[in-house]
């Protein structure tokens, strides 16, 4: 799946989950929403021929991006389904201890909330 479609499919359900996406305050970032006192910042990631590098770029682009502590602001990386086992590589305490949610999109375009 590329990129463009897990962002398409990832943007469709946050709307789904009364999520309001906005113009990321860094331009690189993938995608951006608020839902009441809530922000999420996402990086998302398509099928390419080395998932575990690309995920472990994406865990950097993140932790670049955390530049507000307020208890609000969530990070999230948002792969395919081919990229989940690379994803689940940063243990879970330390997903959780960064705010980082694992976000996975099937190929039928579901979303998995994978907590962190």
């Amino acid at each position: 799946m590329k990129e463009d479609r897990v962002v398409e499919a990832f943007a469709a359900w946050l709307e789904s989950e009364s999520w309001t996406l906005v113009a990321p305050a860094d331009r690189w970032t993938d995608i951006e929403a608020v839902r009441g006192p809530e922000r999420l910042i996402c990086e998302a990631k398509g099928r390419t021929s080395d998932p575990g590098l690309d995920c472990d770029t994406a865990y950097g682009q993140l932790l670049r991006r955390m530049t507000d502590p307020a208890p609000g602001i969530r990070y999230g990386l948002v792969v395919p389904s081919s990229a989940l086992k690379a994803a689940l590589r940063v243990p879970e305490w330390v997903r959780s201890l960064v705010r980082v949610t694992v976000y996975e999109v099937t190929e039928d375009g579901s979303v998995v909330r994978h907590a962190g």
